[in-house]
């Protein structure tokens, strides 16, 4: 079994993603297919990775493993065993504090056996009221197998009086808050749903005389797929693979609130996002934050590679020149070997490396897409000064992260967030720098398309890392004394 990758000591200080989901239909060898999707979204979670398929001659199979989908999934050995024209997947990133403990039962798609079949679910996001459906379930005799929030959802269909597999996850998903796109499968058909706010992405595609659902659009293309339409928010899908689609709406409509953050780091630039390219809206991200924080300077370079289409923007439309004044190691990965102290003192140098003939004397705005805790910006300062640069700005393509996610997003405490207890000016002496700027809330949602701005009574997006306005309590976590904004 491939070795656990080890979470480089410097990738730390970003926001991550915990996961994005894949399912095929009506296509042979359905289970490569989700192989070649996952590894399209393998940036959405490193850590773990599973497939269900499912054959009406060998029935359900499924493979669980630690690692890359590439080290993992393109065995022709294991593939094998994963025959049928229907299939889910499943890529992870796990929790703060979990990293390296992580149990095989962890990793899904999570698989249950019912009166009616059997039937397998992958989900992105993260469920608000676990722990107290958790703490329900268990009084009434369910035995959990994993310690994942997704696994609720599998209890709450089994305990669920409905005829059907579809109508049971209904049932279940009613009951939970939070955030979720799920696929799933029974033997005949795949399922796609959607939180009522549509907090987390989940597109529609087609292959052949197949169906894809997919997490972004980037996967559907690996396969050649046609990307079709997004899943509606508070939408269910239900594909057969002779029957085409069906949709279903089981929840209370509601106004939606994507993640706002997708648009600014966590989807790849060539996804396409309600419409629209993750590419471009970040390069606006750019020419917004030069329109509202411009300054003098010689040299626009982003801190690779997040920051570069938000670069290239804010070089368009200021003039300064853009270049790569930083480079980053392709080949690091985050199967790095054991960081030794010696290693761990060489800092961010292992990642990236500084352009010396392009940085030197000149002034330099760094352009990068957040700011978390702080020490990797103050890391990549000090290199920049080394470098002989003679002035160092940085301009920030997001708002500052102030808030904790709880819907599906990997990040660090309040306290450990460096916006939450320091503003603009601290954190620019905090960081040694000659200037900081972070775009404007109003001015991102500008980038994403609201013309108008953001609506404050309504918003159109899910802001609440930068706002602290949750749209949906985060039960579990106000129960352990989690104070939110509107509490303070």
């Amino acid at each position: 079994m491939p070795q656990l990758p080890l979470a480089h000591p410097f990738d730390d200080d970003k926001l991550r993603e915990e996961c994005g989901v894949y399912g095929v239909i009506g296509v042979a060898d359905a289970a490569n297919f989700v192989a070649l999707g996952l590894h399209a979204l393998q940036h959405r979670g490193q850590e773990a990775g599973g497939i269900v398929s499912h054959d009406p001659v060998t029935g359900f199979q499924s493979v669980r493993r630690f690692g890359y989908v590439r080290d993992n999934f393109t065995k022709a050995s294991l593939m094998e065993t994963l025959p049928g024209q229907l299939a889910i997947g499943h890529v992870r990133y796990s929790t703060a504090g979990s990293k390296g403990q992580t149990a095989i039962r962890d990793v899904q798609p999570f698989f249950g056996e019912f009166s009616m079949g059997g039937a397998a679910l992958a989900h992105n996001g993260n469920i608000t009221n676990a722990l107290a459906l958790r703490r329900e379930l268990i009084e009434h005799g369910s035995i959990f197998q994993s310690s994942s929030d997704s696994e609720c959802i599998i209890h709450l269909m089994a305990r669920s009086f409905q005829k059907t597999i579809p109508e049971r996850m209904k049932d279940a998903l009613r009951r939970v808050e939070g955030a979720f796109s799920v696929v799933a499968m029974t033997r005949t058909k795949l399922i796609g749903v959607r939180d009522p706010l549509g907090v987390r992405p989940l597109v529609l595609g087609r292959v052949g005389e197949g169906w894809v659902l997919s997490s972004e659009t980037c996967a559907l293309d690996i396969i050649g797929a046609e990307f079709v339409r997004d899943v509606d928010p508070g939408e269910m899908v239900v594909i057969s693979a002779d029957g085409g689609v069906e949709s279903f709406r089981p929840f209370r409509p509601a106004s939606p609130r994507f993640c706002i953050f997708e648009h600014v780091y966590f989807s790849r630039p060539d996804s396409i996002l309600g419409g629209r390219s993750v590419y471009e809206t970040r390069r606006q991200i750019g020419v917004e934050l030069a329109r509202e924080a411009p300054v003098e300077a010689d040299l626009v370079c982003p801190v690779p590679d997040s920051g570069t289409p938000a670069a290239i923007g804010f070089s368009h439309e200021s003039g300064i020149p853009y270049g790569m004044g930083i480079i980053r190691n392709q080949y690091m990965g985050r199967t790095f070997i054991e960081p030794t102290e010696q290693i761990r003192n060489m800092g961010v140098r292992l990642k990236l490396n500084v352009n010396r003939a392009l940085i030197a004397g000149k002034r330099v705005i760094l352009v990068d897409d957040s700011v978390v805790r702080g020490t990797t910006s103050r890391k990549i300062k000090e290199m920049i000064l080394d470098a002989g640069a003679r002035e160092v700005h940085f301009r920030i393509a997001s708002p500052p992260t102030a808030w904790p996610c709880f819907y599906g997003v990997d990040t660090p405490e309040r306290e450990k967030l460096l916006a939450s207890r320091m503003n603009e000016d601290e954190m620019r002496a905090h960081l040694g720098v000659d200037s900081l700027k972070f775009i404007s809330l109003e001015g991102l949602y500008r980038a994403v398309g609201a013309s108008e701005g953001r609506n404050a009574a309504c918003p159109q997006y899910c802001d609440a890392c930068f706002s602290g306005e949750y749209p949906v309590a985060p039960s579990d976590m106000i129960d352990k004394g989690f104070r939110t904004k509107a509490a303070e």
